[in-house]
Formats: C-alpha cells, sequence, structure tokens
C-alpha cells in the first residue's frame, strides 16, 4: 500500500470523526469506509480483522443508540452546541489517549463540563447543564464517538504494526 494510500484514508476516517461530532456528514460510516479503502488496498489479514471488527463495532453502537431513550428534540446547530461538541470531542480524545480506551468517556463528560464550568462559573450549575446536555442527545453522540474512537485505534495500531 502507497502512502498516499495510507494518508487518504487516515484523512477519511479523520473526516468522519468530524462529522460525529458535527452534523451533516455520516460520520460514522466514513470511519468505516477509510477503514474498508485501507482493508481493500492492503489485503492482509490483520487488515481484514481490523474490518471485521469495525463492522462489528459500528453495529453494536448503532444498536446501543437504537436502544438509548429517544429524545425527540433536535438540538440546535447555535455556537452552543458547537463549543460544548468541540470541547467534549475534544476531552474524550485527549482521555482516549491518556486513559486508554475507557478514558474517552469521562474526558467527553469533562469536556462539557469545562465547557459549561467556563459559561456558567458555578460548579452546581455546570453539573445540571451537563445532565441536560448529555440527555437531550448526547448519550448518542457520546456512543458513536467511541465507537469511531475505537475503529480508529485499532485502525492506527494495525497500520504501525505493518
Amino acid at each position: 500500500m502507497g502512502a498516499w494510500d495510507l494518508l487518504l484514508s487516515g484523512l477519511v476516517i479523520l473526516l468522519g470523526l468530524y462529522g460525529v461530532l458535527f452534523p451533516g456528514m455520516p460520520g460514522s460510516w466514513l470511519v468505516w469506509a477509510g477503514v474498508l479503502w485501507w482493508a481493500l488496498k492492503d489485503p492482509r489479514p490483520l487488515a481484514w480483522a481490523v474490518l471485521v471488527g469495525a463492522t462489528v463495532v459500528l453495529l453494536l453502537s448503532l444498536a446501543v443508540r437504537w436502544a438509548l431513550p429517544s429524545r425527540r428534540r433536535r438540538m440546535r446547530a447555535d455556537d452552543a452546541t458547537r463549543r460544548l461538541t468541540l470541547y467534549g470531542g475534544a476531552g474524550a480524545v485527549l482521555g482516549f489517549v491518556l486513559i486508554p480506551v475507557v478514558g474517552a468517556i469521562p474526558g467527553f463528560m469533562g469536556g462539557i463540563y469545562l465547557a459549561e464550568r467556563l459559561r456558567l462559573g458555578r460548579h452546581c450549575e455546570a453539573r445540571a447543564a451537563l445532565r441536560t446536555a448529555m440527555r437531550a442527545g448526547g448519550y448518542g453522540v457520546l456512543t458513536e464517538f467511541f465507537a469511531c474512537l475505537l475503529i480508529t485505534g485499532a485502525w492506527l495500531g494495525a497500520v504501525l504494526a505493518g
């Protein structure tokens, strides 16, 4: 597999991670498509195992999101929502790196808490705003982003393994 193909599949995966946090594109399917492209260009057993694992993780996250209590209201795409998703996504990535894999969950929630604490200034109000944000759709975003981080981590590990 050439360096350009590897770079392009990595960019598609990064675009998918961005698409999970900021709606407008099918983020998790872009992550899966990047792994599919990599597996088709690099037909080794490890690549196919990562593709199968990515498919299973993606389908499991879809089932979990489907089983979550549905909040029929749409979150508005205003600056506050973008700021929350930016802080939550950055916290999830940081947590995923610092405390491998499971750190993404407290990192996501910590990022949202930090954004709300900076905005509101008090602990009690920030905690209540975190609870409201998670109930309003944060659990679904966290589930999808965590699955995509797992897939990206497996892909990156397989690429680095050689």
